[in-house]
């Protein structure tokens, strides 16, 4: 068996959240431990061009943009690893983590930044368009933009795919809603909100069957009622898929305090969780905005939380 490895500063995930607590922690003399888990560079690394971060006039590529972000951090010092974090015992004042059930680690902060990732329908030529970039999204605010003055499908039918239709509907000349069942799961008032919009065509008890296209974009859909089991193709040049994300949280689940969805609850206007020295940072505590800027932010936010923690406790 390894032997412990002790830290001053542990951070969970390699998002923008994580790489900039990195940043952060490493400027602050915190010599942080990140591990990068399953996705490294996060979900931003599924985009291919990300043109909404500032400082970026061009535009950039998600992973590249990852890239240079860990550039950055290990630039000040900051030790990246691979693997995943198997299991969490957060019972003391030192937090011990497991990784990959082998190494195990004691840290007197952990930041979490493990994110969430965007459910999808699982279909072939879903993950084909989505792998090159061709037009399915799961994020309107991302990659809305693209499809400016173009017709788009978007599929959900809750809060979040009524404000991302919304959203669509004041870029694109039409936005067709497809329902899976005869009513929206969304409360009155979204619901309301997006009857009323015109260029927004709701199709109730209808799924998306396919995706189609040319094998680099996508130029339709195919979908299909449930009910009667009729086809039909709808032209379109972006397809996005709202129908929720899933926190990457499930470790800290025994110990942490999370939301009924697995979102980590932090306190109001800080990174602290319910257990002390333990911050949480990025889309692993935010269903709202979801942006790599936000995201970024609160990775600040966290390491400041934790050297502060650090300081008080006289470990720094």
């Amino acid at each position: 068996m390894s032997a412990i490895e002790k830290h001053k500063c542990l951070i969970i995930g390699s998002g923008p959240a994580g790489f900039t607590a990195a940043i952060y922690a490493s400027r602050a003399n915190m010599s942080p431990v990140l591990y990068q888990g399953l996705q490294p560079g996060g979900q931003l690394t599924t985009t291919t061009e990300v043109d909404n971060f500032p400082g970026y006039p061009k535009g950039v590529n998600g992973t590249q943009m990852m890239m240079e972000l860990e550039e950055q951090a290990k630039r000040f010092g900051a030790d990246i690893r691979s693997g995943m974090i198997t299991k969490v015992d957060f019972t003391g004042p030192v937090h011990k983590v497991w990784i990959d059930n082998k190494t195990e680690i004691h840290a007197d902060t952990i930041v979490i930044s493990t994110g969430a990732s965007a459910r999808y329908l699982g279909l072939d030529s879903e993950q084909h368009y989505l792998a090159n970039g061709g037009g399915v999204s799961a994020c309107a605010v991302c990659d809305g933009f693209f499809y400016k003055g173009q017709e788009t499908v978007i599929v959900g039918a809750g809060d979040s795919a009524c404000e991302e239709a919304s959203y669509l509907a004041n870029i694109c000349t039409k936005v067709t809603m497809l329902v899976r069942r005869d009513e929206f799961r969304a409360s009155k008032i979204m619901a309301d909100r997006v009857r009323s919009i015109e260029n927004i065509e709701i199709l109730h008890s209808t799924e998306l069957d396919e995706v189609l296209g040319d094998g680099n974009v996508v130029t339709g859909v195919r979908v299909v009622n449930n009910k009667t089991q009729d086809k039909h193709e709808i032209p379109c040049t972006g397809a996005f898929i709202a129908i929720g994300h899933t926190p990457n949280t499930q470790v800290f689940k025994p110990w942490i305090e999370m939301d009924e969805s697995g979102y980590i609850i932090n306190n109001l206007g800080s990174s602290k969780t319910n257990i002390e020295g333990v911050f949480v940072s990025g889309d692993a505590a935010d269903h709202v905005y979801r942006q790599a800027v936000t995201a970024a932010g609160t990775g600040c936010m966290a390491a400041l939380d934790a050297e502060r923690y650090l300081a008080a406790k006289g470990l720094h």
